[in-house]
């Protein structure tokens, strides 16, 4: 029977994004009320001590363990030198906390943190800058892996990695693990089916995010920000949005894909308080989970 763990992202209850979009809770609450909507990990965040004899007492009071974290990285710009003195002191506690993977997410020339800069204006790059990229990534994911941490690429809207195609084109010129993102690929326009599918053997890690379509197609890309889209209510959880995950879930059983679905939908916690989403998470992922024949780990 396949093994999967279900974990949570903190950007439900604080947006390290959009500071406004935070709900006035310690990292204690957090977790106790993610151990009650029955998860058992939990991705860093703002308010995280990177200490875990800090850190440490507070999971295991709860039951959580850290099941990832994002990791701002700038190697599309950068050299590899540079980004492995900025990711050493997350690499030493991810390791002491005994998480999965670091949550590469590319951060140059991205627009995703840009309130004012619509998404028609993200980076694009040529196949040639993709596959000088893609040679940089996979060398640094090597250094990371080989370190004792590995890393998995985060595909994200508004950044150089965005659409299934320019995805298709990383993967073509990299060897780097791959953070597949079911809400990201379909604002994004793509085929999560079809991704699954061509990308398997690399997803080392999944965000179950959904979306909500109507909100997406009603953006005007020209002028509208990701950010303004994520205070507009494009994502969600699982089981409230758009997107079919037991298909989604099941395709990624068919190929046999063990270890960490994590919800993350960042969004108002006013509006849709975080306890409440992440209980409705929850109950559609182990639905969907039993159906598609996973053991989930309690």
């Amino acid at each position: 029977m396949l093994k999967a763990r279900l974990g949570i992202a903190p950007i439900a209850w604080w947006n390290d994004d959009l500071e406004e979009l935070s709900d006035d809770v310690s990292l204690d609450e957090c977790l106790r009320q993610a151990a009650e909507a029955g998860l058992t990990g939990m991705e860093t965040g703002r308010r995280f001590p990177m200490d875990m004899d800090e850190l440490g007492p507070i999971l295991n009071r709860h039951g959580i363990s850290v099941c990832g974290g994002w990791f701002s990285g700038l190697l599309l710009d950068g050299d590899i030198e540079t980004e492995k003195d900025r990711i050493a002191a997350q690499m030493a506690f991810f390791k002491a906390a005994g998480a999965p993977c670091i949550v590469y997410g590319e951060t140059a020339r991205s627009v995703q943190g840009e309130r004012n800069t619509p998404l028609a204006r993200k980076p694009k790059l040529t196949e040639a800058e993709m596959a000088a990229y893609g040679r940089k990534m996979s060398d640094f994911a090597d250094w990371c892996a080989g370190e004792g941490m590995p890393i998995a690429y985060h595909h994200h809207m508004a950044a150089a990695v965005e659409t299934e195609a320019e995805l298709d084109l990383f993967m073509k010129h990299s060897a780097v693990p791959l953070l597949f993102d079911a809400g990201h690929m379909a604002f994004a326009g793509g085929d999560n089916l079809r991704v699954i599918d061509n990308h398997f053997g690399r997803i080392s890690h999944v965000h179950t995010k959904d979306v909500r379509m109507e909100v997406i197609d009603a953006l005007d890309r020209s002028t509208e920000s990701f950010l303004d889209a994520v205070i507009k209510g494009a994502f969600t959880v699982p089981g409230d949005g758009s997107l079919d995950f037991e298909e989604i879930v099941k395709a990624l059983a068919s190929k046999g894909y063990e270890g960490w679905f994590v919800i993350e939908a960042e969004q108002d916690p006013i509006a849709n308080p975080p306890l409440e989403m992440a209980k409705k998470g929850r109950i559609e992922l182990k639905r969907v989970m039993d159906a598609a024949g996973y053991e989930v780990d309690a």
